[in-house]
């Protein structure tokens, strides 16, 4: 799905910059909010795939270190 967003962010851009050479720049100005929206759902999901595998790589390691150390009764 990541990568959905970065093809529809590059799709669009490349779609709207030719439209807006032919029929004018202002008629299609506002169509670059989509491209920016596209760009920013990509970025977001990368960043939070890169969080995410933090997160378990720090699940993993508490685990690690309580089956490490005796219960305390």
């Amino acid at each position: 799905m990541r990568y959905f967003w970065l093809f529809a962010a590059i799709s669009l851009g490349l779609i709207i910059t030719y439209l807006s050479i032919k029929d004018g720049f202002n008629k299609w100005s506002f169509y670059y909010v989509f491209v920016g929206v596209s760009l920013g759902m990509y970025l977001m999901k990368t960043f939070m795939m890169k969080r995410m595998e933090k997160h378990l790589k720090y699940l993993a390691e508490v685990k690690k270190q309580e089956i490490n150390q005796p219960q305390k009764k």
